[in-house]
């Protein structure tokens, strides 16, 4: 079984969708992300993918009261990320609602601290996010980029205990033209021990039973949806 998990991208307290990170392109798709949650809950769905787009770009928290108005009125599971950088931050993540974080610039930028996480927290609520463009991670909503290598980054982690991972290929992001497969069995491969969450580029029900063949733990979808490709009540096959 495959977890299908809907991404809520918040810009301005907005639901909003970029393409391949470009906050240039950015289209709102309701006002209300609250209203977003409840259709998601509504239609069977257990968790949803909260990201503030504008505490990424600005390097910390800024639509942490989104974040508390969908866990108060909901019952969705949220994993959040977007501008988690202290022990502040994720300490108000988690008391704010989220379940779990996904983080990824703190990886790179103060790997101590984020190993400190991982101990603290526990593995179960801690997701590196792997965000990457021709294989090199990106950071900071990725408007910034690295020479680091995905894969010696993610063996990193995995020698300090994380178990979960997503990765997005930014190019594929928002662009509705499937995703990375090639890229996702080989991570699968070399990393079986991880929990993979894969992103960026779902375009429909086939890619995500394509994803589910390779063995990905979690999908994480967002444009597909919000432009009419997938419907959730398709996604009842996967045992949401």
């Amino acid at each position: 079984m495959i977890e299908v998990i809907p991404s809520i991208q918040i810009i301005g307290g907005k639901c909003i969708r970029l393409r391949q990170g470009d906050y240039s392109s950015e289209k709102v798709y309701d006002e209300n992300p609250l209203n977003v949650a409840k259709i998601f809950e509504d239609s069977g769905l257990k968790k949803v993918h909260l990201i503030d787009l504008d505490g990424a770009r600005a390097g910390r928290m800024v639509n942490y009261p989104v974040l508390q108005l969908i866990a108060g009125h909901t019952d969705l599971i949220i994993d959040f990320s977007g501008g988690i950088r202290t022990d502040g931050d994720i300490g108000k993540a988690y008391e704010f609602g989220a379940n779990t974080v996904t983080v990824g610039s703190i990886a790179v930028k103060d790997q101590e601290l984020l190993t400190s996480w991982i101990f603290s927290y526990g593995r179960e609520k801690i997701i590196l996010g792997a965000d990457v463009e021709n294989e090199k991670i990106a950071v900071s909503g990725w408007q910034k980029g690295t020479q680091i290598d995905l894969f010696e980054h993610i063996e990193y982690f995995i020698d300090r205990s994380i178990k979960y991972v997503k990765c997005s290929d930014i190019l594929r992001d928002g662009v509705l033209q499937g995703p990375n497969f090639s890229l996702y069995e080989r991570i699968m491969k070399r990393l079986p021990e991880i929990k993979l969450y894969a992103s960026g580029g779902i375009s429909s029900v086939d890619d995500i039973k394509r994803l589910q063949d390779i063995g990905v733990h979690g999908v994480i979808f967002g444009r597909s949806y919000y432009e009419g490709k997938i419907k959730l009540e398709d996604l009842a096959k996967f045992g949401q």
